[in-house]
């Protein structure tokens, strides 16, 4: 299930890269860096709460999602980079974990238990010191 991303949410800036591309990287700006409102994308609540634990540090207090590519050598391919992650981080946002069903022990996990814990002690009781009396 890949979400949409509309064009009208995303806003490119092209930097100027590090990388593979020789003095090439020096002179022209290939690395992408993509800026998305995510406000306006309009997610459910479960799935904007999950995004901005997943994306950390790429999100602003503003709730705008940076990405920045920069693995590629020509805009096009890092263009697409940042697209697919930012797609990605998405997609992986919508799934929702499994209700955690809170259980007891039974009362025989708790009698084995503790009758662990009461043969641990005996064998620690008997480390003391020896006594030759």
């Amino acid at each position: 299930m890949a979400f949409d991303l509309p064009e009208d949410l995303l806003e490119e800036t092209f930097l100027a890269s590090t990388g593979p591309g020789g003095q090439n990287v020096n002179k022209v700006a290939t690395a992408c860096q993509l800026r998305v409102d995510v406000f306006a994308l309009g997610l459910q609540p479960y799935a904007f709460r999950q995004l901005k634990i997943i994306a950390g540090s790429k999100m602003t207090m503003n709730g705008e999602l940076i990405v920045t590519a920069r693995s590629h050598r020509t805009r096009e391919a890092n263009r697409a980079d940042a697209r697919a992650r930012v797609i990605e981080l998405i997609d992986r946002a919508h799934i929702r974990q499994a209700r955690r069903v809170a259980t007891k022990p039974s009362k025989a996990a708790k009698a084995r238990r503790v009758d662990a814990k009461k043969g641990r002690s005996t064998v620690k009781k008997n480390r003391g010191k020896v006594s030759f009396d």
